[in-house]
């Protein structure tokens, strides 16, 4: 069955209103689940671990007769890492060494305290200090994620966060041998299998069983989406996740089939996923699609895949690559594969994406997986304003100040002319009080 995959040229005069069509995408959960949501969040606060005893046996068919059959204790994680296979657990601890390296080189860059004086004495700066207590989810509804153990997981541990409480729903009580690996090579501290928005309430607000946390990162479905927004306030989020999305901005040179294969790295992870083709050679183009059509019946996700491109995916015809490049800024994709032979003279005009992917080698799995940099990225066009995750999620700043004497005689009237201005005499008055 012919593949309805939709075309787009930059040159018909519909374009503008077919990438507008193509684009529209809310992030609004319905009203169900917005209610559905508000009731168990306020069911855990209330209830706490008699909520989720109930929830977990409601939703995910978990029976358990207590808290304590639904924590991992850290004997089990290690006698999943000694399950796994030997390809298994090195691939897992080549990729968790990956990713370990790239954090430990981002908090050098960007986490360290610092401070100076200056010409009167008076010490400025800020204090790096990490979280004390994260929460991360780990989705395990349609697919188990040990890359999403160790993306979250490790650059924590890496800012020096103590706590790391990782929940995992396990629906029907199956444990996956692999996610629990992760988590043991990750530094995982606490392991609960308890999913969806009971999961976040708890972490929110903590029960007599589950720890209240400072700060909850990890993806999940709409439940789990709304639920971080309602609890967002009491603690911190990293961010709303969209759907998955691939933007590939191709020259042509690239083998044809490798890109088709990228766009259904991204398609078969849901139906609402989105996967574009951004490139200004017609002929090209065509290739690709008859790669697609060609590639699609032989993987096992076929009917997802399908499913994805007929509903948000695209093959774009571009004027040119700096036209390609400029349509990929106003998408702001998740993922960015820059598909060319001189991948490096395009990147300087790309503005606006969660990760780049740099050349025909570069594929996105990889960055999924073992190239080291976050895959937890913003989606939906919030990378014009949002970052992948990184270890600077996991500490916070504060400003030090510790003025001098004659630093005081400088500030103070300064300060007080500004408090006079505003109303504010007490305000005036206590930097007054330290003037000689």
């Amino acid at each position: 069955m012919t593949l309805a995959l939709r075309q787009l040229d930059t040159r018909a005069s519909g374009f503008e209103d077919g990438l507008r069509r193509l684009l529209q995408w809310s992030e609004e959960t319905d009203a169900r689940i917005e209610g559905r949501v508000a009731e168990i969040i306020a069911d855990v606060r209330t209830r706490g671990d008699a909520a989720l005893l109930e929830l977990t046996a409601q939703l995910d068919g978990l029976q358990a007769a207590s808290m304590a059959a639904l924590e991992i204790d850290a004997a089990e994680l290690q006698a999943a890492l000694r399950q796994i296979t030997p390809a298994q657990r090195a691939a897992l601890e080549a990729a968790a060494a990956r990713v370990r390296d790239y954090h430990q080189r981002q908090f050098d860059a960007c986490c360290r305290s610092w401070s100076y004086r200056d010409a009167d004495g008076t010490l400025l700066g800020q204090k790096v200090t990490p979280l004390a207590r994260v929460g991360i989810y780990v989705p395990g509804g349609k697919a188990a994620y040990p890359s999403s153990v160790l993306m979250n997981a490790i650059p924590a541990q890496v800012a020096g966060v103590q706590e790391i409480v990782m929940v995992v729903p396990t629906p029907g009580g199956q444990r996956n041998a692999l996610v629990l690996a992760a988590a043991a090579i990750a530094g995982a501290t606490r392991v609960f299998t308890i999913g969806g928005a009971q999961a976040i309430a708890a972490l929110a607000y903590g029960t007599a069983t589950v720890p209240r946390v400072d700060k909850i990162t990890g993806p999940g479905n709409a439940y789990v989406a709304s639920a971080k927004r309602r609890v967002f306030g009491q603690v911190g989020i990293d961010m709303i996740a969209g759907p998955s999305e691939i933007l590939v901005l191709a020259d042509g040179t690239t083998p044809p089939h490798w890109v088709a294969m990228d766009l259904f790295s991204q398609a078969e992870h849901d139906e609402l996923a989105q996967s574009i083709l951004l490139c200004p050679d017609a002929n090209y183009i065509a290739r690709v699609r008859a790669e697609i059509e060609r590639l699609l019946p032989t993987l096992p996700r076929a009917t997802i895949i399908r499913a994805s491109l007929e509903g948000r995916g695209a093959l774009i015809r571009t004027r040119s690559m700096e036209e390609a490049c400029a349509i990929a800024n106003r998408i702001a994709p998740e993922h960015l594969e820059v598909s060319a032979a001189q991948p490096q003279r395009w990147e300087p005009l790309l503005q606006h994406a969660g990760a780049i992917f740099l050349g025909a080698f570069t594929s996105e799995s990889l960055g999924d997986y073992c190239a080291g940099p976050n895959h937890v990225l913003p989606t939906s066009g919030s990378a014009r304003f949002s970052s992948p995750l990184g270890v600077y999620d996991f500490v916070k700043r504060s400003s030090l100040i510790e003025v001098s004497a004659g630093g005081a005689q400088a500030l103070g009237p300064i300060a007080a002319e500004l408090a006079y201005g505003e109303g504010l005499q007490a305000h005036a008055q206590a930097a007054q009080l330290r003037l000689r």
